[in-house]
């Protein structure tokens, strides 16, 4: 079964440099992959997270694919709760408009950033309960797709451009409820397996398509697993790069430590002032990616793949220094052979 790779970008700031280089990181990184032979790229979205610098995925998609030819750009993803979905199908309307057949609409209800964050998004009103997640999705979809029930009460709301297409839609999702709102409305669906530090069973995807559901966006069952990888010339190297993003999710979980992204230097600092208690956390933070030498993550890709049956791949690659990110990816197409 051939592979499509993809990527996630959640737009790290590299180097310890200023968060403002962030955004041009990742046009520089897009249009590298591209050369590389990936599928989609898709763009994040963080809010007041230190490391981060991607608050508004929409804005890069506009610029990313107006210096792209080829490669789909989408979002990974809006985080819906935050907006009011008219808004958020108007803007994607218009994104197709300007490059049909390369946009991809993924949202998500995770609140990407704090409470304070969460708080001032919705200011002056309310954050809006996330339970309402799956009828904001019910929304938007039929705002895109134009068939909104007849007792819907925005039922006749035009979406202009009227004769623009629409975005392939996907909902992002760790769970089996997730899992089965995204097969009930019909959309398709990615299991971020990058989140947190325990395993997802392979019957969350099964739960989507059992729930599935045709509709306007999709006929049968679309899945994509997202997973978190590094690649280097050796093991060992990969090793060392990996340990920034996984320590900076140690700190968070753990310690409840929001910090900038460490460097190798840093992490390796952080490690030696730990207890064997402390390390072992760590340690399971690292487990959960993909790490290793080009074969090594083509084998481990394959595998995860193969469990949760799909072809498709989207890899998150976090990293301290933007030349070992560019050349994991590099590295990761190689071994897949993308570019043949």
């Amino acid at each position: 079964m051939a592979i499509k790779l993809s990527v996630t970008d959640q737009s790290p700031i590299h180097d310890g440099g200023r968060p403002s280089r962030g955004p041009h990181d990742s046009l520089r990184l897009a249009q590298a992959c591209e050369r590389f032979g990936y599928h989609r790229y898709w763009l994040a979205e963080h809010h007041n997270t230190p490391g981060y610098a991607g608050p508004c995925p929409e804005i890069l998609i506009g610029h990313i694919a107006a210096h792209t030819r080829r490669i789909r750009v989408g979002s990974g993803g809006i985080m819906l709760p935050h907006y009011p979905p008219y808004k958020v199908a108007e803007t994607f309307r218009m994104l197709e408009v300007l490059y049909p057949g390369r946009i991809d609409l993924g949202v998500g209800r995770a609140p990407g950033g704090d409470g304070q964050a969460t708080a001032a998004l919705a200011y002056p009103r309310q954050p809006i309960n996330s339970d309402l997640y799956p009828r904001q999705v019910f929304d938007l979809m039929g705002y895109l797709n134009n068939d909104l029930p007849p007792q819907h009460p925005f039922h006749g709301i035009r979406l202009v451009p009227e004769d623009g297409g629409v975005p392939q839609f996907w909902m992002l999702g760790s769970s089996g409820g997730s899992a089965e709102v995204a097969g009930q409305l019909g959309s398709g669906f990615v299991l971020a397996l990058f989140i947190g530090t325990h395993a997802r069973s392979p019957a969350i995807v099964e739960a989507y398509r059992r729930a599935f559901q045709p509709s306007k966006s999709l006929q049968e069952p679309r899945v994509m697993i997202a997973v978190a990888a590094v690649c280097a010339p050796t093991r060992d190297e990969a090793m060392r790069i990996a340990g920034t993003r996984s320590m900076w999710i140690y700190q968070a979980l753990s310690r409840g430590r929001i910090i900038d992204l460490p460097s190798p230097d840093e992490v390796d600092r952080l490690l030696s002032a730990m207890g064997p208690g402390e390390r072992a956390q760590y340690q399971a933070v690292l487990d959960h990616s993909i790490i290793g030498t080009p074969d090594e993550c083509r084998q481990q890709i394959e595998a995860q793949a193969a469990e949760y049956g799909t072809d498709e791949v989207s890899v998150v690659t976090v990293t301290y220094h933007y030349a070992d990110r560019e050349r994991s990816y590099e590295l990761l197409a190689g071994a897949f052979g993308l570019a043949d």
